[in-house]
């Protein structure tokens, strides 16, 4: 029976320890868990780290270019810190630095008064096209023809020239038509144009300048009247004023003129000048003949009447004034183009040709002859081989011929270059047929003139009228 007790009571604490023993492990189990989630989660964290700084390994590219764009930016904040930290000496050189580039770059505008060369402006060498103008009836095929297509390319660089010289035309005409007031004397108005000319075209000799003397003539003068020195006309509000400059790059000349006025009774007559122009250059083409121009004119002209004080008058072509052919070096080469009809001129033009389409309407007789004060000069293009026996004739023209060739110039240009007491030395060259005198054309005194003139191109496609701007 004892032996039985101590067995059970035995049994009894074992049973205990048994029971007991769960707790303890399970509080043991418990701590331990809680320590093992801890160190879970910084392994975790590690892994994190590790896969940022080894996403290659992992394949995790898009992690790491994340992180180096990153870093970039963190990079440019820190130049961008440094940058606003430096010293205000460095900041002050580093906008001197910027001031010289901006220097260098090429203007884009042209300034008032005109002063930018063109070459600047169109930086690339090529300048804009006039307007052109497909041919007609016989000469349609011309436009697709590939043939006279590559012969336009053969003569791109002359066209060229021509362009250059249309571009500096319409520039400086742009700021006369702007400039020009009643009250300015007439020596103002031609240094006013004649100076836009020689900046934008970059003077250089006989390379490129003034294609010949900027004519002002007013009212019933028609054509060449420019002011010599110590000439005292002034403009004024009821005057009629005819602008005709020229431009010339390698001798390539670009000749355009246009009518002035200021008092609106004159619209009409300025009016009939520019829409017989434009019938001209209608008209115009290869193969086109001179009298055919003329007839196209003097019917638009035929339309025209003007009532000036209570007064109508009929507005007439002048009829002894022409349009011309244009060559190198050489204004008023060999074709005339008549602006009346029953010229009689059977000739026609020919590809290549350039061309001044210009035309004259008058109040009065439409007829010029030469009056007053001659201004214009010009060595002939065809001069004879004579002795020249005046010192001071064979020293005058030894100047001419460097400083103007076969170029229109006047007086003021001889006294520009530096000639004094010259006018005996010119009667002489003048005289011996070296040198021709171009006076003032006039139609009878009361009468108005007015004047609309273009150059044209008759390139092998089509023809293109250079001078062509949005002003006329």
């Amino acid at each position: 029976m004892a032996i039985e007790e101590e067995s059970l009571a035995k049994g009894v604490e074992n049973v205990k320890i048994l029971e007991g023993t769960p707790v303890e492990q399970k509080q043991e189990e418990t701590g331990t868990n809680d320590t093992g989630s801890t160190s879970a989660a910084k392994k975790k964290k590690k892994n994190k780290k590790k896969k940022a700084s080894s996403g290659t390994t992992n394949g995790n590219e898009e992690e790491v270019t994340a992180d180096v764009e990153g870093a970039e930016d963190e990079t440019k904040e820190d130049n961008d810190e440094q940058k606003e930290s430096t010293p205000a000496t460095a900041g002050g050189e580093a906008k001197k630095k910027k001031k010289k580039k901006n220097k260098k770059k090429s203007p884009k505008t042209q300034t008032e008064p005109p002063t930018v060369p063109v070459s600047k402006l169109f930086s690339n060498g090529v300048f804009p096209e006039g307007e052109n103008h497909e041919y007609r009836d016989d000469n349609t095929w011309r436009t697709t023809s590939e043939e006279k297509r590559a012969a336009e390319r053969d003569a791109y660089d002359d066209y060229n020239d021509m362009r250059k010289a249309a571009e500096v035309h319409r520039q400086v005409r742009a700021y006369a038509r702007k400039t020009i007031k009643p009250g300015m004397s007439m020596i103002d108005i031609c240094e006013t144009i004649e100076n836009g000319t020689r900046s934008l075209v970059e003077e250089n000799g006989l390379e490129a300048g003034i294609g010949f003397p900027t004519g002002c003539s007013l009212n019933h003068c028609a054509a060449h009247y420019t002011p010599n020195a110590g000439d005292k006309t002034v403009l004024s509000y009821d005057d009629v004023m005819k602008i005709d400059f020229g431009v010339h790059v390698k001798g390539r000349i670009i000749d355009s003129a246009f009518t002035m006025h200021f008092n609106p009774k004159y619209d009409k007559l300025i009016e009939a000048a520019k829409e017989a122009t434009y019938a001209g250059i209608k008209e115009a083409g290869i193969d086109v003949r001179l009298c055919d121009i003329g007839a196209a004119v003097h019917e638009v002209y035929d339309s025209y009447e003007i009532e000036l004080d209570g007064k109508t008058y009929d507005i007439k072509p002048i009829r002894n004034l022409n349009g011309h052919t244009i060559e190198p070096y050489h204004i008023h080469a060999g074709k005339s183009v008549p602006i009346v009809r029953d010229s009689g001129d059977e000739t026609k033009l020919e590809e290549g040709e350039q061309v001044a389409i210009e035309t004259f309407c008058s109040t009065g007789r439409g007829y010029v002859i030469e009056d007053g004060e001659c201004s214009h000069y010009a060595k002939a293009h065809d001069a004879p081989h004579v002795p020249i026996r005046v010192p001071r004739a064979k020293s005058l023209l030894a100047s001419i011929n460097r400083h103007f060739g076969t170029l229109p110039f006047c007086r003021r240009y001889l006294d520009r270059v530096g000639e004094e007491k010259y006018l005996l030395g010119l009667r002489n060259l003048v005289s011996s047929g070296v040198v021709t005198a171009y006076p003032p054309l006039c139609d009878t005194r009361g009468s108005y003139t007015a004047q609309l003139e273009h150059t044209i191109l008759l390139k092998p496609t089509c023809k293109e009228i250079l001078s062509k701007g949005d002003d006329y």
